[in-house]
Parts: structure tokens; sequence; C-alpha cells
């Protein structure tokens, strides 16, 4: 078994891709749960980056913090990277860290010339304990103690699950929150232990993927409006250009759909409750044995007879799977004719894949003295670690870029942080001023007196921000 990588992450903003990590926390395990290691780092922030104000005040980070800090973002990132190789092969786990902190993680380590892909890649694998916490709960309920909120769903808040399951959790802070993922974590593997081996092998999307296709049929579970909702499923086909499997919800009939012609299957297959449900390998998924279906009366009622009656049906159907992978590669042609043109920035483009070659080389510009960095960038075929090469000595050693790279990136740094537009990418200092706004009103509504002295002191520090790109600019 390999280790496990707790982690999290304090940010600037809830933006993955033009946000920065201010603050990092990882705790290594070894197989068992117990601690080995751990890194725990701050940085200043970077030239450029305009925080979020709600995004200080969740994480108690001073504008002193973020000016006056030792280390810079760039030198984080590189004492972050160092470390993780020297825990080797291990499994990364957070808390959301799927759709949040993996996303964040794989810009920052791209926008620094880093592989971005190192949690998923090499041996290492990915997942996620909120998922994991919620499936706990549903095949062994009471797992976790939760608060209910006023719709009568469960939370999953890590702030409110760690102190009722009697952990003593520093909130909001990295490592804190590592901690707290960790607990959980322990009693999740101790309450529901077949829960937690699942888990395991689902957390790598290529073995996730043959679990899915080869089971015969299997229980998943999804969440929306709140609730997490059980499905018994089988494997039709994976997504033409997605590659996601597409799976079949067995509480339906598939003898209604098997044979309807493509135009008439492709009407049904819109409308609700979905016959068809998308089981994202690599978003890890909880895949557990057909015979939970005592939990879901939905399910019960149709009998595990029937249900292994209906997934044989759509196993030995290959025209149906035939006839959905051409309708979803329609849907694709049609999302794709529709769609905007707009060009997207380098800082938006991770999954446009540079040469493998280019990769292989990375090392080599961080193993490089600052006064050969510039010239190193040469050697890169793909433009944007030419841009990204160049951002990092602006915001490090502006004195040793050429004054025509540092005007350039400097004017696009001054543009979009003192636009007036209403960006929908990068956060700007005018909208900064109007989130100030909104929350002092709020705080002073409810007497919030230490929220609006932060809320103060952020307002200072962005006016001095306003300042100082508007000299130069």
């Amino acid at each position: 078994m390999s280790n496990f990588v707790f982690y999290d992450f304090e940010t600037s903003s809830s933006n993955k891709q033009w946000g920065q990590i201010i603050e990092i926390g990882a705790i290594l395990t070894d197989d068992d749960l117990n601690e080995l290691d751990r890194f725990e780092s701050r940085s200043r922030i970077s030239p450029g980056i305009i925080p979020e104000a709600m995004a200080l005040i969740v994480t108690n980070t001073s504008p002193k913090k973020l000016k006056t800090t030792n280390l810079s973002h760039y030198e984080m990132i590189r004492q972050f990277v160092e470390k993780l190789k020297s825990w080797g092969k291990v499994t990364f786990i957070g808390w959301n860290n799927i759709e949040f902190d993996q996303i964040f993680l794989r810009n920052t380590l791209f926008q620094n010339l880093e592989y971005p892909f190192t949690s998923t890649t090499n041996g290492n694998n990915e997942g996620d304990l909120l998922n994991l916490a919620r499936a706990a709960n549903l095949y062994y309920p009471n797992t976790l103690k939760n608060a209910t909120n006023k719709k009568g769903n469960l939370e999953y808040k890590l702030d409110t699950v760690a102190p009722l399951n009697g952990i003593d959790h520093a909130a909001h802070t990295a490592v804190g929150d590592c901690s707290a993922t960790l607990e959980i974590a322990r009693i999740i593997k101790k309450k529901s232990p077949s829960v937690w081996k699942s888990s395991l092998l689902t957390s790598n999307k290529e073995e996730s993927l043959k679990i899915i296709k080869n089971e015969k049929l299997f229980c998943s579970n999804e969440f929306y409006y709140g609730k997490v909702v059980p499905f018994v499923q089988t494997f039709v086909c994976q997504h033409p250009v997605y590659q996601w499997p597409k799976t079949f919800d067995l509480k339906h009939d598939p003898n209604i759909y098997i044979d309807m012609p493509i135009q008439v299957l492709k009407e049904e297959l819109k409308k609700p409750p979905k016959i068809l449900r998308t089981c994202r390998h690599n978003k890890h998924p909880i895949v557990m044995n057909p015979s939970y279906i005592d939990h879901f009366e939905e399910y019960k009622m149709i009998g595990i007879n029937k249900l292994k009656e209906r997934a044989e049906i759509i196993k030995k159907n290959k025209k149906f799977a035939e006839k959905v992978e051409l309708i979803l590669r329609d849907e694709v042609q049609e999302k794709t004719e529709t769609k905007s043109q707009e060009d997207i920035c380098e800082e938006e483009s991770l999954y446009n894949f540079p040469p493998p070659e280019d990769n292989r080389i990375l090392s080599g510009f961080h193993e490089a003295d600052w006064n050969n960095k510039l010239s190193y960038l040469n050697k890169f075929k793909d433009k944007r670690f030419h841009y990204f090469g160049k951002k990092l000595l602006y915001q490090e050693k502006p004195d040793l870029l050429p004054k025509e790279d540092y005007d350039e990136i400097h004017s696009t740094i001054v543009k979009r942080v003192l636009s007036t537009e209403d960006e929908k990418k990068w956060n700007t200092i005018p909208r900064t001023y109007k989130e100030i706004d909104d929350l002092r009103a709020k705080f002073e509504k409810n007497k919030d007196t230490e929220k609006l002295k932060m809320l103060e002191e952020i307002n200072v520090y962005v006016e001095e921000l306003e300042k100082l790109y508007s000299k130069r600019s």
C-alpha cells in the first residue's frame, strides 16, 4: 500500500486560473494513517494578484502577512515540489480537493514551469475525502455526525463536521484543515472499512475506469440539490469525445429503449429522470458492490435478479451503445458550432498540452541561476513557457528582464488590475472596492466589529495597490 498526503491550500480567491495559493499545508502518513512528516508554508502575494476581500477574511490573512512573509510565491512552490519529490509515490487526499485544490495546484504548477499533473501521474493517485464521507454515511449511516441544514439535508462543511466528531480543528488554516481531514479519514477507515477499501480502488482513473467497465452492475452515488443520491448502474460506453463512462440507471427497464430509432432515443435521453448517468472515473467515484441495494428502497423493490437481467440486456446490446455514442458525438458538435471563439489567455490553457520534450526539460529552468533563466527559455518550443518564465522573472528578479519584456508584462498587468469592465476572469481593484462596500454593509448590520476592522485594513491595502499601479501605468 502507498503512503498518503493529506493537503490543503488557502488562496487569494476562488478563481483557480487567476488566483494565488498563499498558504500550503500537507501531512504525509503511512497506509495506517500514522503521521510521518508534514509541510507548512506561506507566501507573499505576487505582483498582479488582487486578492478577494472575503477570501482574506475567511483565512484570517491580514495585508501585513501578504506583504511581509519571507517567501515569495515561486519560492514556496519550489519548496513544496521538492518536498513532494522526497515523499515518493503517494495517494493525495483533501476535502473537496478534486473540484478545487487539485485544479488550483495544476494551474499553479503550470504557471510556475512545473509539471502540472504530478498528483495523478508517475505512480501517484488522488482521492477526495468529501466524496468518501458522503458515501460512508450513505452505506453506513451515522459513520460521521453531521449538522442538518434548513432543508433537512446533512451538511458536509469541514468546519462543522470536524468539531461534531470530536476533532479539534484550526479552521481555515491550511495545516489545520489537513489535520481535520486526516482525523475524519481515520474515523471512516475504522467505522466504514469496506467503503474506505473501495475508495482506494478508484483513486487511480485508469483502475477506476476498468472497474466501471468490467462490473456487470455496481452502486455509486452523486450529490446534487444538497442530497447524496444512490444509483445502481451498468456501463454502456465511453463518451466518444470526453471519454467519461456513460452508464445506464437500472431503475429503468432497458427493453423500452434498446430498439428505439436514434432520433426518438435522442429525445428520450433529454427527459428527466435521466436513464443515462455520467460516472466520472477521474473524479474519484465511490463504486460499491450491488449487494448494497438493500439500502436503497427504489432498487430493493426491483430486486437483485431483475437488476442483473437488465444489466445483461445492456451489456449484450452493442447497437444500443453505438446509438448512444452517435447521439453524444452530435451533441458535442452542436455545442462546438455555437461556442464562443474568444481567445483564451495563457493562464487558462492548462489542457492545451505542450510538446512532451518541453515537459522533460522543465526542471532545468529551476536549476539554472537567475542570470541564466532567461536564456534557458529558448530551449522551450511552447511559447507559453516563454511567457510564464518571463513573468516569473518580472515577479522575482525584474532587473534581469529586458526593458521591452518588462514593459509588456507590466502594462498587461496594470490594464487588468485597474480595469473598470465587468471582467469575468481575473479580479480587479474596482471590483474589490465594490466587494468591500458590500461586506461593510453586511458586517455593520451584524455588528461584527472584528471583521469590520479587518475589512478596513484590506481597504487601505487595496488603496496602496491602486496608487502603485496607477503610478506605473
